[in-house]
């Protein structure tokens, strides 16, 4: 997955918000991790403020659709 692709995904996920979409988010991030690395996934959670949306911070490292922590 491309990383403007990613981005367009989270947008969807981070305009509905809620509980069930942080989990979608967080199964794109890791696919983002996966192919682009913390630092692609830091400016996924910065651009698109994730952090206020879904609690996620940059730093958090995802793996298989969980927030493994810093």
């Amino acid at each position: 997955m491309t990383l403007d692709r990613a981005k367009q995904l989270l947008k969807v996920q981070a305009d509905f918000g809620g509980f069930y979409n942080g989990n979608s988010a967080k199964l794109i991030l890791s696919e983002v991790q996966r192919e682009h690395g913390q630092a692609a996934v830091d400016e996924c959670i910065r651009e698109l403020h994730l952090d206020q949306i879904f609690g996620f911070s940059p730093g958090t490292r995802f793996e298989g659709g969980l927030a493994m922590g810093k």
